[in-house]
């Protein structure tokens, strides 16, 4: 669906690009999740991906298109949700007329469905929310434009412990096989259990790039205060009952990926995990 082609981008003449002939390719039908370091260039990548900024080298093409070229057929199906936005004091029904014809297959009933999920309705007035509130707002409007594509920078900062487990439903329930999800996070712990693929960038390289499918096959993610077992650790972090381990998983069990631990081992260990899932790539690390 996507194609990130070899791009790169500095927002000042004769600073350090922020991407340097970065590539990457997104499937439709998966919610991804971007990780890197603050600084790694998550946030400028969606502004690429969406055509709001233009690279100085390479192309990203959405169905095939180059959206700097901010084509209606390519506008109306995407979406960008940015970490910090404003709303107009409005209405929430009169911000849904105003703008709802730009997404031919905007969905009324799903977007009350959604804002039900937040625990929210359409009888409310924009100016008089909370920040987040207006996240989950414009959250609902979002997913509820049904575009093929939805990328979203941060989104669950800003909400409260309900809201980051009524944020996991709301993924869930609007997504399907015509959508594809990015969410760019460092809040790791609030969506680890509705992402399909995790890409972990640093440095304008892609260190990683698999299914979470596929990383739960290779490792196993447990806490223990066993130290043998913690001597067997692909990598370990300190906890209340003694270690998050990630451990080799040679014979296939069942585990839940924990993306603090991976992403801490990528980042310690980029060589090793992209000999482990993408061999041909080892050595342009």
């Amino acid at each position: 669906m996507i194609q990130v082609e070899n791009i790169s981008f500095g927002y000042r003449r004769g600073k350090k690009e922020v991407l340097h002939d970065f590539s990457a390719s997104l499937e439709q039908g998966k919610v991804y999740g971007l990780l890197g370091k603050n600084g790694a260039g998550k946030s400028t990548l969606l502004y690429l991906m969406s055509g709001l900024l233009t690279p100085k080298q390479g192309r990203v093409l959405f169905r095939s298109i180059d959206v700097r070229r901010r084509l209606p057929a390519t506008l109306q199906d995407m979406f960008l949700v940015p970490e910090e936005f404003e709303l107009p004091s409005v209405s929430l029904t009169d911000y849904i007329e105003l703008n709802a014809p730009f997404y031919p297959r905007f969905s009324k009933e799903d977007m009350v469905r959604y804002l039900y999920l937040f625990e929210m309705d359409l009888d409310t007035h924009l100016g008089a929310l909370s920040m987040g509130q207006k996240k989950k707002v414009f959250m609902s409007f979002a997913l509820a434009t049904n575009t093929s594509l939805l990328l979203m920078d941060e989104p669950t900062n800003g909400l409260d412990i309900p809201g980051k487990s009524q944020f996991r439903k709301f993924i869930a329930s609007g997504m399907s096989d015509e959508k594809t999800i990015v969410i760019s996070t460092h809040q790791v712990r609030d969506v680890d259990r509705v992402l399909d693929h995790v890409l972990i960038m640093d440095n304008s390289r892609m260190l990683l790039d698999a299914s979470v499918a596929d990383v739960c096959a290779r490792f196993l993610f447990v806490e223990s205060d066993d130290r043998e077992l913690a001597r067997e650790a692909v990598y370990t972090l300190p906890s209340v009952q003694g270690n998050l381990l990630m451990l080799p998983n040679p014979d296939g069990m069942e585990t839940e990926i924990n993306l603090e631990l991976l992403f801490g081992a990528t980042l310690a260990e980029p060589e090793k995990m992209a000999a482990m899932f993408h061999p041909q790539s080892e050595q342009a690390l």
